[in-house]
């Protein structure tokens, strides 16, 4: 099964933005700086992605399915972008091994913006997790967001993290977001089974998304977790005993989650001090989040003085 955004064929939710973002296109008005803010995982990518093939695949056989919002897998351009070899797409991302987009993903993009377009069709140019542009990149970035080719798109993806005003002024904001209750039919959808059968709801709380479901359905079954019948407390010795976060760079927010709901499942008016330790563990979590600091020392101090302790 594959579960990453760009293979998602199917639009659960967010169809009316989708509807009216293609509405501005058949106008011819459809801003070509996009910025989708919300928190990640909601589906922000998967819109995007089928936004691109519903313009892209306009005058092309097996055309994007508007009335229920389906990619044709036998679509050419889909099919491109599945094997990362479309002209007409380009997309950025933080590579596996680094913290932070950096200036020469950019520079390559500029490069392959300045050859032109052989089929005359729209380019478009995704970028996800904005927030994770450094300094030198987003300088960068914002020589072409001042002057781009009319041809060409951008949709830059925003996980509601602080973006620097000279990048959000040039793009047209749209903030997209779901209820839990949204969430899980689309992950019961995707999953074609009940969420609950395969992770206790004990372990998401009322601002889980699509995207945490599944990366905790996907961690389950890699590292034969029951996470049916085990409790949050017995999860979290086994993350960070076994350090699978060394292993799996992506479950890292899912720990960040768990801690959070640690506290809140345990916290009372009564104890003072669990209290304290949410408070300064919610800013250590935000800190690592916001410099990139190294996790394991988050995960040790809070194995040594909250699950030890």
């Amino acid at each position: 099964m594959n579960l990453k955004s760009s293979a998602q064929i199917h639009l659960y939710e967010h169809k009316e933005i989708f509807m009216f973002l293609t509405n501005l296109y058949k106008k011819d008005k459809l801003p070509n700086k996009i910025l989708l803010s919300g928190e990640k995982g909601i589906g922000k990518s998967t819109l995007s992605y089928h936004l691109i093939n519903y313009v892209l695949s306009i005058n092309e056989e097996h055309s994007y399915d508007y009335e229920n919002n389906i990619i044709n897998c036998e679509n050419k351009s889909y099919k491109l972008i599945q094997n990362k070899s479309n002209p007409n797409f380009y997309l950025i991302d933080v590579k596996e091994d680094k913290k932070n987009i950096d200036i020469n993903q950019i520079r390559e993009l500029i490069i392959d913006l300045n050859k032109s377009s052989f089929n005359k069709k729209k380019r478009f140019v995704l970028i996800d997790n904005i927030e994770l542009l450094n300094i030198n990149s987003i300088n960068a970035l914002l020589k072409i967001l001042e002057e781009p080719n009319e041809n060409i798109n951008f949709i830059l993806i925003n996980n509601n993290k602080r973006v620097l005003p000279t990048l959000k002024s040039r793009c047209v904001n749209f903030k997209i977001f779901l209820t839990k209750n949204q969430s899980i039919k689309i992950i019961n959808q995707i999953l074609q089974d009940d969420v609950d059968n395969v992770i206790n709801n004990e372990l998401y709380d009322n601002y889980v998304t699509p995207g945490k479901l599944i990366k905790m359905y996907k961690f389950s079954k890699e590292y034969n977790l029951d996470l049916v019948n085990s409790d949050l407390n017995e999860i979290l010795k086994i993350i960070i005993r076994d350090k699978i976060y060394k292993k799996d760079k992506s479950i890292i927010e899912i720990i960040f989650s768990f801690i959070e709901l640690y506290f809140r499942n345990n916290i009372s008016s009564e104890n003072i001090s669990l209290i304290k330790s949410y408070r300064y563990f919610l800013e250590k979590i935000n800190n690592t989040k916001i410099y990139n600091l190294d996790e394991e020392i988050l995960f040790m101090e809070f194995e040594d003085r909250i699950i030890n302790g």
